[in-house]
């Protein structure tokens, strides 16, 4: 991975940028505080020149970094930069290394998460379910051509760039992010638990198309309000999703379309063979072929009750956490409890979790 030290001519950057030469605090003034890591704060940012445009900079301390932390956050900036073409991509805009800092200035997701949008909508439908998910397929679909595998994809890392346009959606937090050098070349076993696919709970090699399993599972929360795999017992969770132990429960998906759940059965398979890709996701019925009235008249009202209740107690997890987590890779992996290292962490990156934290 190349180290990451210019941005390109045609991306937004407010100039002038790292390339003049000048520090970092010649060219931003640092306000409130947005976030806290263990390495790391994530703060407001203004540029010099334009003192009304707000930034998210995030402020890395160098002396608490080891060089392994040090050569993970550079490969995280090196992915955002290569990824800087898609507009469903949380936006990298300037990366400065100081003698004692990295500060990473990125794009304002004003809008908050995805999920917390849309539960306080009165009104929701199949087709701003699908326009969601289509959004979702091409960010992965520009990742896989580049050979870039997420590895964490969730609720929490769909956020919103705008407080008023539901399409503004963006993929955040690259910290997991690894380029795909080759088919099964991936060995970590890293993820969400809820949201990982089968073959990294089971220790084999893989690639970008675990990514796609994430998005089978976001899917099926965003139509039918609540998680496929469900279990209080971790064990019991892991044990559901090697065996893909899923149901569409008539109550909540009897009147949803027959193409919506063929396509969640087409990226919740096992075997990875059988799994679409992004691409021939974007491809499939519901996706390219359904119609825009049929699916505007599909009410789902008691599904978006469902997604109320899954939010809130995501949102309470989430604070407990926030409250009790010493260790900022809890909080970053975390959906019920950590995963035991025990059981999967043996391999895990400590920069991963500790350095690179959710925007």
């Amino acid at each position: 991975m190349p180290k990451p030290s210019r941005l390109s001519e045609s991306f937004d950057a407010p100039k002038p940028d790292s390339r003049s030469g000048m520090a970092f605090g010649e060219l931003y003034r640092l306000s409130k505080v947005l976030g806290t890591g263990a390495f790391s704060t994530v703060r407001v940012g203004t540029h010099t020149r334009y003192p009304d445009k707000e930034f998210a900079v995030k402020c890395v301390v160098k002396t608490k970094l080891t060089e392994d932390d040090v050569r993970a956050l550079r490969d995280e900036v090196a992915i955002l930069t290569a990824l800087r073409g898609c507009r469903y991509i949380i936006r990298l805009l300037d990366f400065f290394e100081e003698p004692d800092d990295f500060y990473l200035v990125m794009e304002t997701m004003f809008g908050g998460e995805l999920f917390d949008r849309i539960v306080q909508k009165s009104y929701y439908n199949e087709k701003e379910a699908r326009m969601t998910c289509k959004i979702l397929l091409e960010a992965v679909n520009y990742c896989h051509l580049r050979k870039v595998a997420h590895r964490d994809l969730k609720p929490e890392n769909l956020l919103l760039r705008s407080e008023s346009d539901d399409s503004s959606i963006k993929i955040a937090d690259f910290g997991f992010a690894r380029v795909v050098k080759r088919p099964e070349s991936l060995t970590t076993q890293c993820g969400t638990p809820g949201y990982v696919a089968p073959e990294i709970l089971t220790g084999k090699p893989y690639d970008e198309s675990a990514d796609m399993w994430s998005v089978g599972v976001i899917l099926y929360i965003l139509l039918g309000g609540y998680p496929p795999f469900i279990d209080d017992n971790q064990r019991k969770l892991f044990r559901k999703i090697r065996k893909c132990e899923y149901e569409f429960h008539e109550e909540y998906w009897g009147h949803v379309s027959e193409a919506a759940k063929d396509l969640i059965s087409n990226l919740l398979c096992v075997n990875t063979r059988d799994r679409l890709t992004a691409r021939e996701a974007l491809q499939s019925n519901w996706i390219a072929l359904a119609n825009d009235a049929s699916l505007e008249k599909i009410d789902m009202k008691s599904n978006l009750i469902e997604l109320r209740k899954f939010n809130g107690k995501r949102k309470f997890r989430a604070a407990v956490r926030s409250v009790m987590v010493v260790n900022k890779l809890s909080n970053f992996l975390a959906f019920d409890t950590p995963i035991p290292k025990g059981d999967m962490l043996k391999d895990l990156p400590k920069p991963a979790g500790q350095l690179l934290e959710t925007w």
